[in-house]
């Protein structure tokens, strides 16, 4: 690969993954995104420098801008824009050579693992599979893993059999995340998934989808027993994986326990249960096994980093409530999936706001409390939607979030400042200020 691996790693130390919020107006965000996507396909110096003037003369936040860029410096810039545009190139090399680890060592590996005997048809149908589910999101996860190692190495320059560990790891939470998401989409019956339509629906796909979601779970064994298996934290990895895959199997479980059958009942719904489907549902994959694994890979016995784990799964928790106001408020071309919570009758942070805010009347649109109101809530009919939707809007819903956001966030940010460890405090600072971004999906 065309990359020199002392100088990613050099860079790769300050990087933040997530971008910084912004308090502009919604028209200089539509300005800012496509003005973004003109000069990313531009790819020139001088359409940096223009977004960058007309980010200034528009007063967007041009910290946040140039995320969107693969710009160069230049120097007209300021130093501060000079360093935002630096690591951002040294964020994107960071990416391509994770994604490198992916398409040069890990496919092809599991293509040709020699305990199943391939046919060219299902070769190339698991090579399908899994280019259309691996590598297609964020990669948030996968990426913190080696950010949160060079972390707890404490400033110490990585060498490359150590970036490459840590890849490999990261590489086997976006397989968990695959095969969660293929799995869940089907249970969901959603329609799109990261801006493409889920898997299962795809031609010819169909119920094969649950099988595929179970061959990239088993995946992430084979990925470890073939690269640690002399190493002595593999072990403790298998676990940790095996561990968070049922939390999470088991979380889904009390989701759909409260989603389907034929009596559904929204006065079940309660902030008690809701925290705990949230909990182990997306707390423990999303925000903690990233920070284990590194944790792991350093020594660390994890039964000395519960304090860790606690404030990471109150993050998940927080995490979990942003998606749910997105899924009714957000932009679908932004978020890249299609709400469908009020659809599904699903027990979200929202709908447990509402009951506890709504009258007797609006409870009535919700759901059914005699044989005298139709409830709307867990219906699939656009209108029916809608009626929620106005209940939500004249609660004022928008603004109970926007006060138990800030509220979170601040609470969050105490408890960082407050932890003794540097090394903490900076894996929950790139957690938190990455999701308090909720505003650029509306």
């Amino acid at each position: 690969m065309n990359i020199s691996l002392s100088s990613l790693i050099h860079h790769r130390k300050t990087i933040n993954h997530f971008t910084v919020s912004c308090n502009t107006n919604s028209s200089p965000l539509r300005f800012c995104s496509a003005w973004g996507s003109k000069c990313a396909v531009a790819g020139k110096k001088k359409d940096d420098i223009a977004f960058i003037h007309g980010c200034r003369r528009w007063g967007i936040n041009t910290r946040r801008a140039l995320n969107r860029l693969p710009t160069t410096c230049n120097s007209k810039l300021s130093d501060d824009e000079k360093g935002i545009l630096k690591r951002k190139k040294a964020e994107d090399r960071m990416r391509n050579m994770f994604l490198e680890v992916y398409h040069s060592v890990l496919k092809p590996e599991l293509l040709d693992d020699p305990s199943f005997e391939w046919t060219s048809d299902s070769s190339q149908w698991v090579q399908q599979m899994l280019d259309y589910n691996v590598p297609r999101g964020k990669l948030m996860r996968g990426l913190s893993v080696i950010d949160i190692y060079m972390i707890l190495k404490e400033g110490e320059m990585l060498s490359v059999d150590e970036l490459f560990d840590s890849s490999i790891v990261g590489w086997c939470i976006e397989w968990l995340q695959a095969a969660l998401l293929v799995e869940d989409d089907i249970m969901d019956n959603s329609h799109t998934r990261r801006g493409q339509a889920c898997w299962f629906r795809v031609t010819k796909v169909g119920k094969i989808a649950v099988n595929n979601g179970i061959i990239l779970f088993n995946h992430i064994s084979r990925i470890l027993k073939k690269h640690f298996k002399k190493k002595p934290f593999r072990v403790d990895l298998l676990d940790l994986f095996n561990e968070v895959a049922f939390q999470t199997a088991s979380g889904q479980m009390l989701d759909l326990i409260s989603t389907t059958g034929e009596e559904k009942d929204l006065s079940n719904y309660s902030l008690h249960h809701y925290r705990r489907i949230a909990l182990y549902k997306t707390g423990y994959y999303t925000f903690y096994l990233p920070v284990a694994c590194a944790l792991l890979m350093v020594g660390e016995d994890l039964e000395k980093h519960v304090n860790v784990k606690d404030v990471l799964l109150d993050i998940g928790i927080y995490f979990q409530v942003v998606d749910d106001y997105l899924d009714c408020f957000g932009d679908p071309e932004k978020t890249g999936k299609t709400g469908t919570d009020i659809e599904d009758f699903k027990c979200s942070w929202l709908i447990v706001k509402a009951l506890e805010r709504a009258n007797e009347e609006q409870k009535k649109i919700l759901y059914m409390l005699s044989l005298l109101n139709q409830e709307h809530y867990g219906k699939a009919n656009p209108n029916d939607v809608a009626k929620v939707k106005d209940v939500y809007n004249d609660i004022n819903l928008q603004g109970v979030f926007a006060a138990y956001e800030s509220e979170s966030y601040e609470k969050l940010e105490r408890r960082v400042e407050a932890h003794p460890s540097k090394a903490v405090q900076a894996i929950w600072e790139r957690y938190v200020k990455g999701i308090s971004n909720y505003k650029q999906w509306l």
